[in-house]
């Protein structure tokens, strides 16, 4: 399995090309453009093409024709799901609606003593950190600094929702320094779980029954600070309408015990797996890591 290697596909112009088509031609328009832009990708863009349909095939187990479907929704949801994330932080007329199952959870731990939640790239993690600001207290999302600064640059000239306070991962370990400053202040931290950078340390679990690695410091910080954990994802339902999805948080204790502490490990992650397969089982086309995820076995990069 190869790992992440922290680069989002797309360029300038593109990014600009769709914050123009979303100001004058509005979402469903840009929509149905869309549908051109994912027939680009499937036939011309391997790297991210050839990772999903294993996907399909190896890990839900569908038959060719059945995978080659789910890739060209895969692509669709995933252009759906950015051009949302523009509409909604430009404050574009389009008006989205929510269902929350767990909502409650997030507001004790914003009245308690904050904690982290922890989701993956499975729906629009963008759009559930706007619906953070229905949570009473700061909430910290915990992301990497990618290469496309100027694209970062462009969606800030036209983001009028900027009430997210973002800790940037960065070499000198810095950001720990801001989540345990949050964590101290009773907020909460936002982190994804299902991600790492090549070098970064890793802990194994099974997602959907087949193994994978899982960075190890989102789950080890829960650990180590001993707060509530709640395991969150947003998925798309409609054109506008969106489920929220989060856990009852709960503790996994602070043992100085070396076994003990491997154990805690290990249940965090296996019931962080547990949740994201649920979700993906409810929506297998909203997985969007776009590289292969899972432990490979013999031949089956031919399938």
């Amino acid at each position: 399995m190869s790992s992440w290697k922290g680069k989002t596909r797309g360029g300038l112009t593109g990014h600009r090309f769709f914050i123009i088509l979303l100001k004058y031609a509005g979402l469903k328009f840009s929509y149905f453009f869309l549908r051109f832009v994912v027939l680009y990708f499937v036939f011309f863009a391997p790297k991210a093409r050839n990772p999903v349909f294993w996907y399909f095939r190896n890990i839900h187990g569908f038959n060719r024709l059945k995978s080659t479907r789910y890739l060209f929704k895969n692509f669709y949801v995933l252009g759906r799901v950015l051009l949302d994330k523009v509409a909604l932080l430009a404050g574009f007329s389009t008006k989205f609606t929510f269902d929350f199952d767990g909502e409650k959870y997030l507001h004790q731990m914003a009245e308690g003593e904050g904690g982290f939640l922890i989701g993956a790239h499975i729906g629009n993690w963008e759009i559930a950190g706007q619906l953070l600001e229905r949570i009473q207290t700061r909430v910290h999302i915990v992301m990497v600094e990618a290469e496309h600064e100027r694209i970062k640059d462009l969606l800030d000239e036209v983001m009028i929702k900027k009430s997210m306070d973002i800790i940037t991962i960065k070499d000198d370990f810095s950001h720990l320094i801001e989540i345990k400053n949050a964590l101290d202040n009773h907020e909460i931290v936002a982190i994804h779980g299902d991600r790492f950078l090549e070098g970064a340390k890793t802990i194994t679990g099974k997602l959907l029954g087949r193994e994978a690695l899982f960075p190890y410091g989102p789950f080890f910080m829960a650990l180590k600070y001993n707060r509530p954990v709640s395991f969150v994802s947003a998925v798309k339902e409609t054109d506008t309408h969106y489920h929220f999805y989060a856990t009852q948080p709960r503790k996994y204790g602070s043992s100085g015990n070396v076994a003990e502490k491997d154990r805690q490990l290990k249940k965090i992650v296996n019931d962080y797996t547990d949740e994201m397969g649920r979700i993906l089982q409810m929506v297998p086309e909203q997985w969007f890591n776009y590289y292969y995820f899972w432990s490979l076995r013999n031949n089956e990069m031919e399938k």
